[in-house]
């Protein structure tokens, strides 16, 4: 498929390190006979869980964008997590996650549960992706996390 697609135009990337959502292309066609200009692709991951969160994170700024849209970068808002969340270094991980007040009225952010790429009930369950980055290892209770709110985004 990447061999067609270097074919019909140009590929910008394959696949990207983050989780879930690695298998995730972008690019554009040439313009020819049906198309009179180049035209850009996102090729999406196959599990739902995974198109939903590069769709979000990719495909959504730039429906926007094509359609004349200022960009609007989501904001990474920093919570304390109430759990420890195990993450290897080397790739950017967004777990669905809950954000909810503590007793003590602070903001904090714990997971959905199980994260694989196909289980559903993870992305109905959240109220925000957290951001785990690149170069982030495991997150500890009490640690700062980013989080990215779904208000606006669903």
């Amino acid at each position: 498929t990447k061999q067609m697609m270097e074919e019909l135009g140009e590929v910008g990337f394959w696949k990207i390190a983050m989780r879930p959502g690695r298998p995730m292309a972008f690019g554009s066609l040439k313009p020819d006979s049906n198309r009179p200009t180049s035209t850009v692709f996102f090729g999406l991951p196959g599990n739902p869980v995974a198109v939903m969160v590069t769709f979000y994170q990719f495909v959504r700024n730039a429906l926007l964008q094509l359609n004349g849209a200022k960009q609007v970068e989501i904001p990474l808002i920093p919570v304390r997590s109430a759990q420890g969340i195990r993450k290897k270094s080397g790739r950017t991980e967004f777990q669905r996650g809950i954000v909810f007040q503590d007793p003590e009225g602070q903001w904090v952010v714990k997971t959905t549960g199980s994260q694989g790429a196909g289980i559903l009930r993870s992305m109905s369950e959240a109220n925000c992706f957290i951001v785990l980055h690149h170069d982030q290892g495991n997150v500890e209770p009490g640690d700062w996390v980013d989080v990215e709110i779904f208000d606006g985004l669903l």
